[in-house]
């Protein structure tokens, strides 16, 4: 049985209150809050065994080591990857992002060949492929998004042709929480001889990713937005691809030998983590992973699904509230993104503030979209495995309050 009420208890911030109000957190899809077992992880790093990994031989060199890496082999099962050498930490998504765009696209794009991506992209998963080809003189061509936030799936079949080699899509929208088929774009992509990307930020953490079955070849996702910490990220991408890439940055422990003349690189994953890495997040994120493992992502998921279908239905009957994305909750995750009326939507964030519930405001990295759907910002309530209906109830009556002082 999925009981939210003792899973909310391992969450130390939830003891919070705002003033005499309780915290309604709805800001997960910016970042998710940490249960204790993460935080205490990283506390016991730095109390029991802080040191640097892979370079010492001494005691506290070698524990760090093992739960350095014993954390990349839970990360590579969580998302059945082939072998933990195929899990590359990062930054963040961002950061894997660009590992991609910088390594496998400098050395595979020239003028001709295209990069396909959508109009519901995070910033991040456009910036970078504009710099790219600049950079190659590669094209950029976008797939449009229907009025109620699917794909135009007959617009991307009309743009992949043999000249597109590599598709970077998001799996789940953070705007518009939109789940795309990406195993079916997959399969598209691969038949006219093109790589997939898939930015994972918004589903790794939401429901079941296995990177074999969807057939992809790269996976973006972070750390803090699956109850891991902030400045850990992963890229995995298929071990032929990663092994056949130049490196990304160059320095300590991504080298076999250097001399003068010439350097070689280590082999995978260390080829692409130059320098002293994130030691204490990567155990933060492999003790996120076995809180989630534990919990079931099957579980999350329906649990989401439930909140999700709860909140689009109370929402839809706050006066004046447009909301965005398709209209049922099966087929988006976790995020109800909307306008009130001609409030604009940092007002209405910061009157919801006033009553305890956090939501975010603005365009959301995503400005392209907003510009698809004629506004400038927008209000957006996510939920995560922690949150109630009780919660969605508050909000909605938070909601009718500013409706009202605005009316």
């Amino acid at each position: 049985m999925y009981d939210v009420q003792a899973i909310r208890a391992q969450f130390p911030i939830f003891q919070r209150s705002l003033g005499e109000r309780p915290l309604i957190y709805l800001d997960s899809t910016a970042t998710s809050q940490k249960p204790l077992v993460v935080i205490e992880a990283m506390d016991e790093f730095y109390r029991r065994y802080n040191a640097n990994v892979h370079r010492g031989i001494h005691t506290l060199s070698e524990e760090a080591t093992a739960a350095y890496e014993g954390a990349r082999e839970r990360i590579a099962r969580f998302i059945n990857a082939r072998t933990p050498r195929e899990i590359i930490y990062t930054r963040n998504a961002t950061e894997a992002i660009n590992l991609v765009a910088y390594t496998w696209g400098r050395a595979n794009l020239g003028p001709g060949d295209a990069i396909l991506i959508t109009e519901m992209e995070h910033h991040s998963n456009i910036v970078p492929w504009q710099l790219l080809r600049d950079q190659v003189g590669s094209e950029l061509r976008v797939v449009p998004v229907t009025d109620d936030g699917y794909l135009d799936m007959d617009a991307l079949d009309r743009l992949l042709d043999e000249r597109v080699k590599l598709v970077s899509v998001t799996h789940m929208s953070n705007v518009l929480g939109t789940l795309n088929p990406v195993a079916d774009i997959a399969r598209k992509a691969h038949a006219v001889g093109a790589l997939v990307l898939v930015d994972g930020a918004q589903s790794v953490p939401h429901l079941p990713v296995d990177v074999q079955a969807l057939g992809i070849d790269f996976l973006a996702f972070s750390g803090h937005k699956m109850c891991g910490p902030t400045g850990i990220g992963v890229l995995w991408g298929r071990e032929e691809l990663l092994d056949a890439m130049p490196p990304f940055m160059g320095g300590g422990d991504m080298i076999r030998r250097v001399t003068f003349e010439q350097s070689t690189w280590a082999d995978l994953p260390h080829k692409f983590e130059a320098g002293t890495p994130a030691i204490a997040e990567a155990i933060g994120l492999g003790a996120a992973v076995d809180f989630l493992s534990a919990l079931g992502m099957e579980n999350v998921r329906q649990h989401e699904i439930e909140i999700t279908a709860y909140a689009l239905e109370a929402l839809s009957e706050v006066p004046h509230l447009r909301l965005f994305g398709p209209p049922v909750a099966h087929r988006r995750g976790g995020v109800a993104a909307f306008t009130l009326g001609r409030v604009h939507a940092h007002d209405v964030a910061a009157l919801l503030d006033r009553e305890g519930v956090a939501v975010r405001a603005g365009h959301h990295c995503a400005q392209p979209l907003m510009r698809r759907y004629g506004v400038v910002a927008m209000t957006r309530a996510s939920f995560y495995l922690y949150t109630t209906k009780e919660e969605v109830d508050l909000l909605v009556q938070a909601l009718r309050r500013v409706e009202a002082v605005f009316a």
